[in-house]
């Protein structure tokens, strides 16, 4: 089960935590550029798939997990992409487990040929071909079960898994998530839902491949979430620069940092102690530091 094999990393590495890989150009130095050949959008791409390279060698030992958001590579055209594929192959040769931010969610049909791509494989003739290939994905569940079943077949097929949004931890989240449903809110409803379609999915520890995404910044919402998903593992997004604290988690959760960690030589108290030539170092400065604050989080 994929979702067995996150939570047996997570406790090898005493680590519930994943980086998000969500390169902005503002956050690569220069020390990067100068090994850049080329300009435009094909340079861009250059220096992302360097910067990512660089933070994973620096990280692959601390963290479980990376969670690429496809966004931030698809701005940059058919070269980003082949740096969101580049990156996710190197980090699972370093023994990462990737999360592809995807947020995919579209009629049955298009949701097969986006879960062939990212979690599947793709026939062509008689010989089917890996494209992306990651480990989980997270998925958008607005246009009901059709645009899910899709992926919970890759589930079963490839041993891969999928994170649904639930509970996001945006500020305006609440404006469609918090609306009532039968009196209680929609996030609940959509919970239930997440936890009736990974029922035929559940490993060895208790939890399901079919995981929700619960933002970290509302934790009464997730803790409220936890007691009606006992076997749904959670990936919380919203720790660090978007304010959530360790105390603001509950149980059974890997737990999402971007700029937090991959930007670290900018900030407080990181950039006091490494150069931008260290971004790299410091970036396995922060997650470690993330390390030592959630290794006691339960799973």
């Amino acid at each position: 089960m994929a979702i067995d094999e996150l939570i047996y990393r997570i406790k090898y590495l005493r680590n519930p935590s994943v980086v998000g890989l969500d390169p902005q150009l503002e956050f690569i130095p220069e020390c990067v550029w100068e090994n850049i050949n080329g300009s435009g959008l094909k340079a861009a791409a250059l220096a992302v798939r360097q910067f990512n390279f660089a933070i994973i060698d620096a990280i692959a030992e601390i963290v479980p997990a990376v969670k690429p958001q496809i966004a931030m590579y698809e701005r940059f055209g058919a070269d980003g992409i082949a740096a969101y594929a580049d990156t996710i192959s190197y980090a699972k040769q370093k023994g990462l487990i990737v999360i592809a931010d995807i947020k995919r969610g579209d009629i049955a049909s298009t949701a097969e040929a986006y879960a062939d791509a990212h979690l599947g494989r793709v026939k062509v003739l008689d010989q089917e071909y890996p494209v992306f290939d990651a480990d989980f994905a997270t998925i958008n569940p607005y246009l009901g079960e059709d645009a899910v079943e899709p992926f919970i077949n890759a589930c079963r097929k490839y041993n891969k898994g999928i994170f649904v949004l639930v509970k996001t931890s945006n500020p305006f989240s609440g404006q469609i998530q918090d609306l009532p449903v039968n009196g209680a809110p929609l996030y609940e409803y959509v919970g239930k839902l997440v936890s009736k379609w990974g029922e035929g999915l559940i490993g060895e520890f208790g939890y399901s491949d079919a995981g929700a995404v619960v933002g970290a910044t509302h934790p009464a919402q997730a803790k409220r979430l936890r007691e009606l998903m006992p076997h749904t593992f959670f990936l919380a997004p919203g720790y660090g620069a978007q304010g959530a604290k360790a105390s603001d988690l509950v149980k059974g959760s890997v737990v999402n940092s971007s700029r937090g960690i991959i930007a670290a030589y900018q900030r407080d108290p990181y950039k006091q102690r490494f150069s931008a030539d260290q971004f790299a170092q410091a970036a396995a400065a922060a997650a470690g530091d993330m390390r030592e604050e959630l290794q006691y989080l339960e799973i």
